[in-house]
């Protein structure tokens, strides 16, 4: 790229940024696992966001006479971008698209890599992401507006290996779910949205959830030894299940092999409860899996004392003592006056 139109290229990102400071200031997701080969036979999801997260790709639409789940209508450029994808396989027949979800402002895609390739796996979705970006600029669509010129993608991807048993499918799951769940989260913004400020008896904590969960009159903390046999387990299962079934909000840091049992089956049985958490919330985080649900029905809460970290850690003894002490104060809490969401 000649300097002159680099030069014009970053002030049209500069000037961009000026009109949206707080997109602008959106990191770019960007995950490599050290020391792996990247050319070798293995199975990747890769996501990738539009720059400023641009709904340029398609529009959500709810369930209709064809669509039994909200899906995502693409438009001439989310056609297009479907389209590049696929040449992925056919530029390198060792490459074969597994999975793949377009979303208004971002997609996601797993492709597996057969055998080893003679570049880099992230070469193929650099030139998906280049080709697509041409497709942007020839397109009469956006011949009068800044879209065009703008780049069409943050730098970078976020990849993530799938090599555990069950997750290729896991993710595939996830990637066609994903319009039902942005659907979810759009009708109820709150119940997926990290929210601090909120101090439970002298602990500041973020949470995520249904936060009227808080003020439920009748609340339980399940609290079990590590030292309790399967006999005692199922005793104190059949016990806390007794209390929910009666209207209690069962809560616990789930630190214990029991403690995990009784939040398990209360959870499967679908009773409402709050669940403390060692890690807090990353950017842009939501609940995953089960635990979306539960949050879009309203019966689950999180809540986080701590800052979000990526590393993995194992929990210390003050961290489960505090996480008691807190879930003894959460069962304590009675009104919303003590909340200031930021």
């Amino acid at each position: 790229m000649g300097e002159e139109k680099w030069r014009a290229r970053r002030e049209r990102r500069l000037e961009w940024a000026g009109r949206h400071p707080e997109q602008a200031r959106r990191p770019s997701m960007k995950r490599r696992k050290e020391g792996h080969d990247y050319t070798q036979r293995c199975v990747y999801l890769f996501t990738m966001c539009t720059e400023g997260r641009r709904a340029l790709f398609g529009t959500l639409r709810d369930a209709d006479g064809e669509h039994e789940l909200p899906w995502v209508e693409p438009s001439a450029l989310g056609l297009r971008v479907i389209d590049e994808w696929s040449e992925i396989a056919v530029e390198q027949p060792l490459i074969s698209s597994v999975a793949f979800q377009l979303m208004p402002d971002h997609v996601h895609g797993i492709l597996f890599v057969k055998d080893r390739l003679p570049r880099h796996v992230g070469h193929y979705v650099s030139r998906f992401k280049a080709k697509s970006t041409a497709a942007l600029r020839g397109m009469s669509e956006y011949s009068e507006t800044q879209s065009r010129t703008l780049p069409l993608w943050e730098p970078g991807y976020n990849d993530r290996i799938l090599m555990g048993k069950g997750q290729l499918l896991d993710w595939a799951r996830y990637l066609r779910d994903n319009p039902r769940r942005l659907w979810v989260k759009r009708r109820h913004p709150e119940w997926f949205t990290a929210r601090h400020g909120i101090t439970i008896g002298p602990t500041p904590v973020a949470v995520m959830g249904n936060r009227f969960l808080l003020e439920h009159p009748c609340k339980a903390v399940v609290q079990c030894s590590r030292r309790m046999n399967n006999e005692e387990i199922e005793e104190a299962c059949r016990h806390f299940l007794s209390l929910a079934q009666g209207g209690a909000v069962l809560v616990s840091a789930c630190i214990s092999p029991g403690e995990k049992m009784v939040m398990r089956r209360a959870f499967e049985a679908g009773f409402p409860q709050i669940v403390l958490l060692e890690n807090g919330f990353a950017p842009k985080q939501k609940p995953s899996g089960r635990q979306f649900d539960a949050c879009a029905e309203g019966r689950l809460l999180l809540v986080a004392p701590w800052e979000h970290h990526n590393e993995r850690r194992a929990i210390t003894r003050e961290q489960c003592l505090a996480l008691n002490r807190l879930a003894e104060e959460v069962a304590e809490y009675e009104t919303a006056s003590r909340t200031t969401p930021t």
